[in-house]
């Protein structure tokens, strides 16, 4: 097997132990054969481009966290290069949907075992998405995440925390026209969210995704998110039940148009926040992306 691979040094739990080549040398020693890096200086997506431009190779791994691998799929998407993840994110979301090890040498052997499988992909005015894309709050959410940065502490839990209830009576609804699956409809919401598949409740385990091949979107709206609705979500989310409460409005679709009387709406794709044109085109592109698996996924 032959693999070009990309490290992101700056991602969540990446640390001084795991150097691009400590990492390249416990690939190595399976015995696979680990292509040179050709542009590592560049900007990131320009270190994916060309690694996926290298002749020859079976994959590119990505050594990071859901922003990286988020770059590294607007990269591979529709092609047959599959994408193998070594997890050094914060949150690692991808990951844990797909059930590969969040340890270094358990997902190392994963990209032994070379089990491939292809997943669908989000896309958004052109801005692939492999999780969900989020509206509303999602800048507030976007400020407040870097309490987690560097782990789930009480300290940095509680101070997003209440980073997150300072903001839920100050934002304001969002109002905008959406057209789904062809029929048109006014959404007001603090909090909106596209999801590629959709989310299963297993208490406990958090926010997972199932099927990641089901070829649909599931569009979430909440209307109204005060503080005692936001605690109740959050209950909601710890005990399994949060789909079925009366502020969460929840719709399979095939594709979404979101029109809104601003030039441009504030967007955050896979945690990733950017400014696009509105209006926004949302669509599904089924098995899109070759991912290398666990060989039995949970």
């Amino acid at each position: 097997m032959r693999v070009a691979l990309v490290v992101n040094t700056a991602s969540g739990s990446a640390s001084a132990e795991l150097t691009p080549g400590a990492i390249r040398a416990r690939i190595e020693a399976t015995g696979i054969s680990v292509v040179p890096e050709p542009t590592p200086d560049a900007a990131l997506p320009a270190r994916l481009a060309a690694a996926a431009d290298l002749p020859g190779i079976d994959a590119v791994v990505v050594a990071g966290g859901d922003g990286t691998i988020g770059c590294a799929a607007a990269t591979l998407v529709g092609r047959d290069i599959a994408l193998a993840l070594l997890p050094l994110g914060t949150m690692n979301l991808l990951a844990k949907d797909l059930g590969i090890p969040l340890d270094l040498d358990g997902a190392v052997a994963c990209l032994v075992a070379n089990r491939q499988t292809r997943i669908d992909v989000g896309e958004v005015n052109g801005s692939v998405f492999l999780i969900n894309s989020v509206l509303g709050m999602a800048a507030r959410v976007a400020r407040h995440r870097e309490a987690q940065r560097h782990g789930f502490s009480p300290r940095a839990l509680l101070r997003w925390a209440f980073g997150m209830v300072r903001h839920l009576g100050r934002y304001p609804r969002l109002t905008v026209t959406g057209t789904v699956d062809g029929q048109r409809r006014q959404l007001r919401f603090r909090l909106l969210a596209v999801v590629v598949g959709d989310y299963v409740t297993r208490p406990g385990e958090g926010l997972l995704r199932a099927p990641l091949d089901g070829g649909r979107l599931t569009l979430y709206v909440i209307r109204k998110l005060s503080l005692r609705r936001g605690l109740r979500l959050a209950l909601g989310f710890a005990i399994g039940d949060w789909r079925q409460l009366p502020e969460v409005e929840r719709a399979e679709i095939g594709d979404l148009t979101i029109a809104s009387q601003r030039r441009a709406l504030r967007v955050m794709n896979d945690g990733e926040v950017r400014l696009l044109a509105s209006p926004l085109h949302y669509r599904i592109r089924p098995r899109a992306l070759a991912v290398i698996v666990p060989e039995e996924r949970p």
